[in-house]
């Protein structure tokens, strides 16, 4: 998601901007891999988690240690291009699990996809991280599951994280909230950036359409409307982190939606574009620095 939408007034500031983190130096789990544990090693894994008419292909990361570690679900935007795989590993070097995800019908996994399929995928990736055989082969400390989202993948966090109140955090990267697209659609500028945003978008995709796309996020104005969700989501930990040059505007709005009900929520619009491309150790250390608040770890 790229467009420019409308402008509002900033809000509250509250986590480390990028000028902030160069001052105070990035965390160590940004920069350093800590200390190997031969008894206990980091690793990853490959598997597929079913879904509806489809299937998920996903990767977990597991942090090294002995224990239960906190455990990050990190989401991808639309079609995700870029898949924050640098902050994941930030995030494990922290001494997290990172389980990251392909939506059905996205880059290979099986089935359709749709922005409700997507929907489900992330909530079905959630209660998968709850399941007793996951959280004894992974070593799940299900009392500190965080997820985060990127784009698409924003709204998707949240969408999954009011759902389920076990959720103990939420982290947003230029969220993309459906019904400002929505709105955006009354005038031919804005239907006109949107029809060249999916275009662009639809390749790597199976079963997706233009109309079947735009049609979904018409016909159900209450599900995909990012501050509704914000606002069921609550007063637990909230962060998000705008792109001027992305679709801050979006996360500005969205923000303004959820301290209506949690007055802690916390935004930052930083100068870069939507892939945060010039500000990837900032970004990186804003994420290690929010888990570290939720659920302090080894580093």
């Amino acid at each position: 998601m790229q467009g420019h939408w409308l402008s509002f007034a900033m809000l509250c500031c509250a986590v480390v901007t990028p000028a902030q983190a160069r001052d105070a130096g990035p965390h160590p789990a940004v920069i350093a891999d800590p200390k190997p544990d031969a008894a206990h090693p980091a690793g990853m894994s490959a598997f597929v988690i079913p879904s509806g008419d489809g299937a998920i292909n996903a990767v977990m990361y597991t942090a090294a240690g002995a224990g239960l570690h906190p455990t990050l679900l990190l989401l991808h935007g639309f079609p995700g291009n870029e898949q924050n795989l640098d902050i994941a590993q930030a995030a494990r070097r922290a001494g997290w699990n990172v389980l990251t995800l392909h939506y059905r019908g996205s880059w290979g996994s099986p089935g359709a996809f749709s922005f409700g399929n997507a929907s489900e995928d992330a909530f079905t990736a959630l209660q998968f991280l709850q399941q007793p055989a996951t959280i004894a082969r992974y070593r799940i400390d299900t009392s500190a599951l965080v997820v985060a989202g990127h784009s698409m993948g924003g709204f998707m966090a949240a969408d999954a994280a009011a759902a389920e109140p076990r959720v103990a955090g939420l982290f947003l990267i230029d969220p993309w909230d459906p019904a400002q697209t929505v709105a955006s659609l009354a005038t031919p500028e804005g239907e006109a950036a949107w029809q060249a945003e999916v275009a662009s978008d639809l390749p790597p995709l199976a079963g997706a359409t233009y109309d079947s796309l735009t049609g979904e996020i018409k016909a159900d104005g209450a599900k995909f409307d990012l501050g509704r969700r914000l606002a069921g989501y609550g007063r637990r930990p909230l962060t998000m982190i705008g792109a001027e040059r992305g679709i801050g505007a979006m996360a500005r709005k969205a923000a303004a939606d959820a301290q209506g009900a949690n007055p802690d929520a916390r935004l930052m619009v930083w100068p870069t574009d939507h892939s945060f491309s010039d500000q990837r150790i900032a970004l990186a250390d804003a994420l290690v620095r929010f888990l570290a608040g939720v659920a302090p770890t080894i580093r």
